[in-house]
């Protein structure tokens, strides 16, 4: 079906914040006396909503209102951290305003919540703002469920089979799949070895190999 809308995760494929994820989570996990190698803990959580991931590392049933003063502390740490260094991942506004101009609808759909959202935007300042944003503070399952793909799509007013899905990490690529949406892997994260599948339709570092390999006009081929 003819492409109307791109959706976008946010950590790792809007914004060059997977790093300062991990860093904040050592500093969260140092404060509460928890021991779980970082990359391992980045490997269950990455994509999935806040209140999963602490239910992941404290390995309980955690409250919802204790879970949210977990992640309130635990994002605020992260906050700190990328601010003084806050990147996009390269190019990223150039392209989503070429999106824009030739007529797409842009979407936001992340595992972030709202405050996290806020932060990056107030950083990116981009040109035109998403025609809809999806949070992991909404009450939807994370990734890799397709339920904040699905209701971004809904939002946008477009078929599943019509929105294309740019991730950066295993959790998202799948949730994609299950959307029935197509997806570009942005390795900045991962190895292209881990975001693959049938429905993968480019693997790139960053926007820039995008906009040189001419993929929005593609979409019109």
């Amino acid at each position: 079906m003819k492409t109307a809308a791109l959706i976008f995760d946010m950590d790792g494929t809007m914004i060059d914040s997977m790093p300062w994820h991990a860093k904040s989570w050592i500093e969260f996990m140092r404060r509460h006396g928890v021991q779980i190698e970082v990359a391992e803990l980045m490997r269950r959580t990455t994509g999935r909503t806040g209140l999963e991931c602490m239910r992941e590392v404290f390995e309980r049933d955690v409250p919802h209102e204790e879970a949210l003063l977990l992640i309130h502390e635990k994002e605020a740490i992260y906050r700190e951290l990328f601010t003084p260094v806050f990147a996009e991942v390269g190019g990223f506004r150039r392209f989503a305003a070429d999106a824009v101009a030739r007529g797409l609808k842009v979407g936001v759909g992340t595992a972030g919540d709202k405050h996290n959202i806020s932060f990056a935007f107030s950083h990116l300042k981009m040109e035109s703002a998403p025609h809809a944003v999806v949070g992991g503070d909404e009450g939807l399952p994370g990734k890799p469920e397709p339920a904040i793909f699905l209701e971004a799509a809904r939002r946008l007013g477009v078929d599943a089979r019509q929105c294309i899905v740019f991730e950066d990490a295993p959790f998202g690529i799948e949730a994609a799949r299950r959307a029935g949406m197509r997806a570009v892997a942005v390795c900045t994260s991962h190895e292209a070895s881990e975001l693959a599948g049938p429905h993968v339709v480019a693997q790139v570092r960053d926007y820039h190999e995008l906009r040189k390999s001419n993929f929005l006009e593609s979409l019109y081929a």
